[in-house]
């Protein structure tokens, strides 16, 4: 297969149950600033890294909700897909954006957020004992006039480079190079996000986020320890799973039926967060509960405890959804409708050609075993233009005939060079 390549620009042209992560930023202030100015930018950025954090987790459980709804096992990256949608947001514009914004619950103007989530990504990267990779690309129709404001945006505060592919004659090759750089980012464990028939010869563009995060637990679960023992699947159903076990000093709750503990990676820097209830059946009650803020009185209750016994099974899971009834449900329907969308702000060709969100593809991946956790999530968001009416415009040069179909005879033919000469 060859290789894609750089796209040439034309003209006009998380806080989710399961890990919490703990940024640190860093800042550099302008020669001119006094200590006032520079101390005030500090606070400024640190106030929108927050906001941004705590828009995205109340867009964690907004989602979650709906996921939940779905039988069976739900893990998700909301990191990866809030920061796909706000790559994309940056070229929506009017209605279509406001929408966006308030599904989203972006905080800011669209100049103010981008600068904020180009913060944010800045500190999601690997720490002391840990890995963590955010990578992103915008992978667009070669031919087509995209805006120069929107690549450059995209490519300054989301570090999503630009590559030509072309859907419209070999959209197979443009899926498989697509997918071959989310395995890349993601070590491999993300496949195939992109599954056949997703995209057509009508894509103009892929917008695509890709996370990976290996930790190593602060305090290893011992292999010797862990035994076969019965996980309830329901008040009436068991199952054998390989069950870890320590006891140690971690931050714990228990209360009202529930319990939670949080579980470090080696450096500290993030963490999973657990929460069980005593009722075997009782997890749906809890669900129904959980918001961003429930979310942060629980983390409020977490205290440091000894000699806590902590029994954890080995699990190993892969996820994938198509996101676009969630986001309608959620108030993102403009983008999904191809007479109503606008993202004029990524193509002069946008409006006329009715560019709209044809998909959200999300896939995600963890392991948890006695050494740590392995996670990766994707993230796509594919836009398309709508097959135009069959039209035909003689403005050029044209050549015709006048022929009669009983006898298949030509009766007259000729060129019109210039219909005024």
């Amino acid at each position: 297969m060859r290789k894609y390549q750089r796209l040439w620009v034309h003209g006009n042209l998380i806080t989710l149950a399961l890990a919490s992560f703990a940024f640190l930023l860093t800042w550099q202030h302008g020669v001119h600033d006094s200590p006032a100015q520079a101390q005030e930018k500090t606070d400024q950025a640190k106030s929108d890294l927050h906001a941004i954090a705590q828009a995205n987790t109340e867009f964690a459980f907004d989602l979650y909700h709906k996921l939940r709804e779905r039988q069976g096992n739900v893990f998700f990256s909301p990191f990866s897909i809030s920061t796909a949608l706000a790559m994309t947001s940056a070229g929506a514009r009017g209605n279509t954006l406001a929408q966006m914004e308030k599904t989203l619950h972006f905080p800011f103007e669209q100049k103010r957020l981008h600068e904020a989530f180009g913060s944010l990504l800045q500190q999601s990267r690997s720490g002391k004992g840990y890995q963590l990779h955010v990578a992103n690309a915008l992978w667009c129709q070669e031919g087509v006039p995209f805006r120069e404001e929107f690549l450059s945006l995209n490519e300054k505060y989301y570090g999503a480079k630009p590559f030509a592919v072309d859907y419209i004659n070999n959209t197979e090759l443009a899926r498989r190079a697509i997918n071959e750089w989310v395995e890349k980012q993601t070590q491999n464990k993300i496949k195939e996000l992109i599954k056949p028939g997703v995209l057509s010869n009508l894509t103009r563009l892929v917008l695509t986020n890709a996370i990976y995060f290996k930790g190593d637990w602060a305090i290893k679960f011992d292999p010797a320890k862990t035994r076969e023992e019965p996980f309830f699947v329901s008040l009436k159903e068991s199952v054998k799973v390989p069950m870890m076990y320590q006891s140690g000093q971690f931050p714990f709750f228990w209360e009202a039926g529930v319990r939670g503990i949080e579980l470090p990676y080696a450096g500290k820097d993030v963490t999973m967060v657990l929460f069980v209830t005593d009722q075997l059946d009782g997890l749906p009650e809890f669900e129904k509960s959980l918001s961003a803020e429930k979310l942060q009185q629980l983390l409020s209750k977490l205290r440091m405890a000894n000699d806590v016994d902590v029994f954890l099974p080995r699990f190993r899971v892969t996820s994938e959804f198509q996101l676009q009834e969630e986001l309608k449900a959620l108030g993102m329907k403009d983008a999904f409708e191809a007479g109503q969308a606008d993202f004029s702000g990524i193509s002069p060709e946008a409006l006329s050609q009715k560019w709209h969100i044809s998909a959200v593809v999300h896939k995600a991946f963890v392991e948890v075993n006695e050494e740590g956790t392995e996670a990766a999530a994707a993230t796509g968001v594919i836009i398309k233009a709508v097959a135009l009416p069959p039209s035909f415009r003689a403005d050029r040069p044209f050549f015709f005939l006048i022929r009669d179909k009983r006898t298949n005879s030509i009766l007259f033919m000729g060129r019109i060079t210039n219909p005024q000469s």
